[in-house]
């Protein structure tokens, strides 16, 4: 039998699992259960704002991060994990009410950084997924 540790996927710097790209919801899956300690619960939870707002989502992973989007009209956010959070990349974020905290030197693209002690506004993000999913989204 082979150790499950050989089997896990590596982590890349700041704990972020490095997941083959593909399509569909298995990948996002296996992202999430790789995330190392309390990040993935963060990415569970996301995911579960994601998908409960908009059901039809379309999910893939990408550059070693989920992406989640619409049937064609491309992506409309990502997260991944950095050493001391889980950032959430809303790629049309300059466009959301109110404007996601973070800015990006991408000009459209703003961020939401998750700590591990940070109390997550459910609220606020299931309002800026529903917002994002309506813009066009981002091929990549």
């Amino acid at each position: 039998m082979t150790d499950r540790k050989e089997n896990a996927p590596k982590l890349l710097s700041g704990g972020n699992p490095q997941i083959p790209k593909g399509d569909g919801a298995g990948p996002v899956r296996d992202y999430i259960a790789a995330m190392p300690g309390w990040k993935r619960d963060v990415g569970q939870r996301i995911d579960d704002v994601v998908v409960s707002t908009v059901p039809d989502v379309r999910k893939a992973v990408r550059w070693n991060q989920p992406f989640y989007g619409g049937e064609s009209e491309g992506w409309f956010l990502s997260f991944r994990c950095y050493t001391r959070y889980v950032q959430v990349q809303f790629l049309r974020g300059t466009s959301l009410d109110p404007v996601p905290p973070k800015a990006s030197k991408h000009d459209e693209v703003r961020y939401l950084d998750i700590h591990e002690d940070d109390e997550l506004d459910e609220e606020q993000l299931r309002s800026w997924v529903e917002q994002a999913s309506r813009l066009p989204g981002e091929t990549m």
